[in-house]
């Protein structure tokens, strides 16, 4: 595009996202035509939440629903948080409470969690989805604005804080964003919200509670006196006609609707709180001993987040303030000096790492007389935890490694499984005038994420036969593999315990590993491949293994339980590695998945007594020869000795029935509100069918290529059997899985180097 297309396109997102000033009037024909835009913070906190939808994960091996707000959808991604679904759900559940009044008004909401468990990235995820649903027709906010100018002779002008505005005739905009109802008087605001939620398509009716703010009662009392003066018998239209007062929208922002509180933040508490007194604009504004609200700064937290949201983010660094929160939530109201109070409505949230717990639980062996035991009863707990999932965890990590923001939601597990081993190129740039574009080779992101992952798992009464791994990959699938069966996590005496994502290796720690890695050359040497450029999940292993005695962020103990559970992480990544290059070296020999779903319609036809549809569109038997040819030469279960001609023996059918029918039955009742057809069927999703369609082991490649020797790999002599065959697998690697030709030669001679001590 063009510079001035740009231009264009700025002017049109600006275009959609303000409207013109409208009369009181207007704006209160407007709530009563889409009663949403008038919601309470809570409310409209929660529709935002709501307006973005929902999807289904799979998180410590459970379905869940999950909100996409928390996808920052608005945002690309950039700041989603990942996990923590069953955190948030219960977040939502407390607006949900609040919003409608039934008995958390008075709740202040604390998440508490580690580092780099996406605390900060939900302030982020916040900011966003409510700036970018203010802009939306339905997320519409709005505040009023005023000007006293031709009331009267004394006053021309307002002004707050220590700049006046000299635009537009001095209007002069509510500094801490005052809902328009509040201009009505009580008894006819009554009457308003009671028609407004009569309209309303919501369980949760929409309350308006409070008074205009110090500023804005300034306006109107000065407004209010001087047409009293004048005898004008309709004083409120007099104060709140369009020349006085408009209501205009705003995109919600921090400042403007939203307040941050962070934790480098100074002042004493009022300041923090609401603002501060300008005392030079006092001596200017000459109030006759009182204090005038226009010389208030209303720059605090509460003043910014008045409307919306308030979030007190590093908590533990303003615990001093936390007890001037505690009337907050169910008063609704908060002091700018003695007689001068301000009403707001917010949402409060704070934000902290443990350490906040221990400055509250200071004073509990005093048990009845904790002075801090009112703060404790308010504040209402949801713990953030490092990621247990295999799949959040490598989002994560390539999240911390380069500029993706996207967020996985895939449709199967395969297509998710290929995210997690998905190698990585990055640029890095050393001393040298061009950069060096290193690898991380396939499954070295996964290996990372896994070792991360399983030192979170609680070790605790795991099932017999299963290891941390299992545990991990449980969680994130939900589901194992136990030969040709597919055993769900129900299955297993499994609990997620309190445990599980309390402790471990945060993904900070394996990024700057990562990192240091990747300004490192490899002492590692190829004569035509930059073999020396590409780290190996074995390089990442060993390096976050070995740092873990010297970071300071770990324990002694901590340390060496982490450190001893590498072992097997490594194993697993070994056993990726080898099936990779298995499945590359028997890449002619794969049946074809045509072949595989003419056996699935053939045993479904045998198994219900019906025909099937040749090439020709006619309709035939199921072909018993077809069947018998798949289940000798392709399934290797069964010989000639199964069969009396082409037809079955009890074994056979045993099977078919088994492992074939009922995998297919499962389909045909997870589809039962839609038509089922066996071709809708992924044959991989059958679990002795997925076995054909490309395990194999070593056994396969001794009968398939007998003059094959592993010892020779690295340097195979030309012309035999291993050259062409490593050749050929070098190049299915490539492929079949995104390896480079270095990460392929690399990955390949570490199998082989393994598979060479038991090969006679």
């Amino acid at each position: 595009m063009t510079g001035q297309e740009y231009i264009d396109r700025a002017d049109e997102s600006l275009d959609a996202a303000y409207e013109a000033p409208m009369s009181l009037a207007e704006y209160v024909d407007t709530v009563l035509e889409t009663p949403q835009v008038a919601a309470h913070a809570s409310k409209y906190l929660l529709d935002a939440i709501e307006d973005a939808g929902t999807r289904m994960v799979i998180e410590e091996g459970e379905e869940k629903e999950r909100y996409r707000f928390f996808d920052d959808p608005y945002n690309d991604g950039e700041h989603a948080i990942l996990g923590n679904t069953e955190v948030l759900n219960a977040f939502v559940d407390d607006l949900r409470s609040i919003a409608a009044g039934r008995g958390k008004d008075e709740k202040i909401i604390w998440l508490e969690g580690p580092t780099a468990t996406g605390k900060s990235e939900l302030k982020r995820c916040l900011i966003n989805g409510l700036r970018e649903y203010s802009k939306t027709p339905e997320g519409r906010r709005y505040t009023v604005e005023w000007n006293v100018a031709g009331a009267g002779n004394d006053a021309t002008s307002m002004t707050y804080g220590n700049a006046a505005i000299e635009d537009e005739d001095d209007w002069y905009e509510s500094p801490v964003q005052a809902h328009p109802l509040t201009v009505f008087p009580e008894d006819v605001r009554t009457d308003l919200l009671a028609e407004v939620n009569e309209r309303l398509d919501d369980h949760i009716p929409i309350r308006v509670d409070g008074q205009l703010d110090p500023f804005s009662r300034e306006a109107y009392d000065f407004l209010e006196e001087q047409y009293r003066r004048q005898g004008e018998t309709d004083l409120f239209s007099a104060v709140t006609q369009p020349s006085h007062l408009r209501v205009k929208n705003f995109v919600v922002d921090v400042g403007r609707g939203i307040g941050i509180l962070h934790s480098e933040d100074e002042g004493t508490p009022k300041e923090r709180l609401v603002g501060s007194w300008m005392h030079g604009m006092l001596r200017e504004l000459d109030s006759r001993g009182r204090k005038n609200p226009q010389a208030f700064s209303y720059d605090g937290v509460l003043s910014q987040g008045n409307g919306l949201l308030t979030v007190v983010e590093d908590a533990a660094q303003h615990a001093d303030l936390l007890q001037k929160l505690l009337n907050v939530p169910d008063e609704s109201h908060v002091k700018l000096d003695k007689g001068i109070g301000m009403d707001v409505d917010t949402q409060l949230v704070i934000i902290s790492n443990p350490d906040l717990e221990a400055q509250l639980n200071k004073h509990a062996d005093r048990e009845g007389q904790d002075p801090l035991k009112a703060l404790k009863r308010r504040l209402d707990k949801h713990e953030f935890t490092y990621l247990t999932n295999l799949s959040l965890e490598a989002q994560l990590l390539r999240r911390e490694l380069t500029n993706e923001t996207q967020v996985w939601d895939p449709e199967t597990w395969d297509e998710l499984e290929t995210w997690i081993q998905e190698p990585l190129s990055i640029s890095v740039r050393d001393q040298v005038e061009t950069a060096t574009e290193k690898e991380l080779a396939p499954h070295t992101v996964e290996s990372a994420a896994l070792y991360a992952v399983v030192s979170r798992l609680d070790s605790a009464e795991i099932p017999t036969g299963l290891d941390l791994v299992d545990k991990a990959l449980l969680f994130d699938r939900g589901y194992l593999m136990e030969g040709d069966e597919r055993v769900d996590i129900d299955d297993y005496d499994l609990e997620t315990t309190a445990e599980d994502g309390d402790h471990g290796i945060p993904v900070t720690y394996v990024r700057d590993i990562i990192a240091d890695l990747l300004h490192e050359p490899q002492d590692r040497h190829h004569p035509d491949l930059p073999v020396e450029h590409v780290l190996m999940p074995r390089d990442v292993l060993n390096a976050v293994a070995e740092g873990l005695s010297d970071a300071p962020v770990f324990s002694t103990g901590e340390a060496t339980e982490y450190e001893e559970r590498v072992v097997t992480v490594k194993n697993y990544i070994f056993g990726q590695q080898e099936q990779d290059v298995l499945d590359a070296m028997m890449r002619d020999k794969r049946v074809d998945e045509a072949t595989v779903e003419e056996y699935i319609e053939h045993v479904y036809a045998w198994e219900s007594d019906d025909q099937i549809e040749n090439e020709r569109g006619e309709r035939v038997d199921p072909d018993p020869l077809k069947m018998k040819v798949f289940e000798i030469e392709h399934l290797g279960r069964f010989d000639e000795k199964n069969y009396d001609g082409n037809e079955p023996d009890h074994a056979v059918e045993q099977f078919r029935t088994d492992k074939i029918i009922t995998a297919l039955n499962r389909h045909a009742w997870q589809r039962r509100d839609e038509e089922f057809r066996v071709g809708d069927v992924n044959p991989k999703e059958i679990p002795v069918i997925n076995t054909v369609l490309g395990s194999y082991d070593w056994d396969d490649i001794q009968r398939t290529y007998e003059d094959f020797e592993p010892g020779q790999w690295d340097n195979p002599p030309s012309g035999t059997e291993t050259a062409r065959l490593k050749a050929k697998t070098l190049d299915n690697m490539v492929e079949m899985f995104d390896y480079t030709a270095a990460s392929a030669e690399l990955t390949s001679r570490h199998v082989m180097s393994q598979v060479s001590y038991r090969w006679d």
